[in-house]
C-alpha cells in the first residue's frame, strides 16, 4: 500500500507541476492586480466624489477586511467541500465584482463592492498554497517556490504600468475593467486544475485521489508507486474551533500576527 504522499514524491517533479505552478502563479499576478488597483485610482475617486482622507482610507481597509473574513470562510468551506470548487467559486466571484466597481454610481457603491472583490480574491490563496505543498513535497529545494513571488510583483508592476496610460486617456473605470482580464482568463484554464488528492482522500474517495494521482503521474510520464491506495478518511473538517484548540493555537496567533 502506499499514501497521497508517498505517491507525489515518487511521481516526482515534471511537467504537471511547471504547468500547476504557471496557472496558480498567475493567480498572485490578478491578486495583485486587484489590491494595488486601489492605489492608482485612489486620486481620482477623491477628485470625482470630493472625498476626505479617512474616506479614501477607508476603501483600501474594506479591501482588506473583505480578504480576512472570506478568507476564513473559504478556507473553512475549502476542506469540507473540496480546493477546486472554491478556487472557482473565488474566481468567478472576483471577476465579477471587480467588473460591477467600474459602474459604481457612488463612493459607498464603490466601497462595497471592493470589499467584496477583496473576499473573492482570498479564495486564491486556498489553491495556491495547496498546490504549493505539492510541489514543495517533490524537492525541499525547488527554486520554484521562490519565483512564485515573482507574480506578485509582475502584478504589481503591470497595474502601475496600465494606469500610467488608462487613466490619462479613457479614466480608471476602464482601469478596473482592464485589471479585472487576468481573473477571467484563470476561468478559461481553470479545467488543467484538478482537485486536491489529499482532500479526496480525506472524504474517503479513494478512486478519486487515484484518478488524480494517476493524471499526474501520466502527464510526467513516470509510473504509479505499486500497490493500493489506503489512507484514513477524516471524521471532521473544516472547523473553525480546530484553529484555536489549544495544539495549534500557539502557531495560529503567530501566523495571525505575522500577517
Amino acid at each position: 500500500t502506499f499514501t497521497v504522499e508517498e505517491a507525489v514524491e515518487t511521481i516526482g517533479f515534471g511537467r504537471f507541476h511547471i504547468m500547476l505552478f504557471l496557472i496558480m502563479g498567475s493567480t498572485g499576478v490578478a491578486e495583485a492586480m486587484e489590491i494595488m488597483l486601489i492605489a492608482v485610482v485612489s486620486p481620482l475617486i477623491r477628485c470625482e466624489w470630493q472625498l476626505q482622507d479617512w474616506q479614501v482610507a477607508l476603501v483600501t481597509t474594506m479591501v482588506f477586511f473583505g480578504y480576512m473574513v472570506f478568507s476564513i470562510v473559504l478556507g473553512l468551506l475549502a476542506d469540507r467541500y473540496g480546493r477546486w470548487k472554491i478556487l472557482l467559486l473565488s474566481f468567478l466571484w472576483a471577476a465579477y465584482f471587480s467588473l460591477l466597481t467600474s459602474f459604481a454610481p457612488s463612493y459607498s457603491w464603490f466601497v462595497f463592492l471592493r470589499a467584496m472583490v477583496g473576499g473573492g480574491v482570498s479564495g486564491h490563496a486556498q489553491g495556491r498554497e495547496e498546490n504549493q505543498q505539492v510541489i514543495a513535497m517533490c524537492s525541499c529545494s525547488n527554486p520554484f517556490l521562490s519565483l512564485g513571488k515573482v507574480f506578485w510583483l509582475a502584478g504589481s508592476l503591470l497595474i502601475i504600468g496600465l494606469a500610467s496610460v488608462v487613466n490619462p486617456t479613457v479614466g480608471w473605470r476602464w482601469l478596473v475593467r482592464v485589471a479585472s482580464i487576468p481573473g477571467i482568463l484563470l476561468i478559461l484554464v481553470f479545467k488543467f486544475i484538478p482537485e486536491s488528492a489529499r482532500y479526496h482522500v480525506s472524504t474517503g474517495n479513494t478512486g478519486a485521489a487515484l484518478a488524480t494521482l494517476q493524471r499526474i503521474a501520466s502527464m510526467n510520464g513516470v509510473a504509479m508507486p505499486e500497490g493500493q491506495l489506503r489512507e484514513p478518511a477524516k471524521e471532521r473538517r473544516g472547523r473553525f474551533k480546530d484553529l484555536i484548540h489549544p495544539k495549534y493555537l500557539r502557531t495560529t496567533l503567530q501566523i495571525w500576527i505575522i500577517w
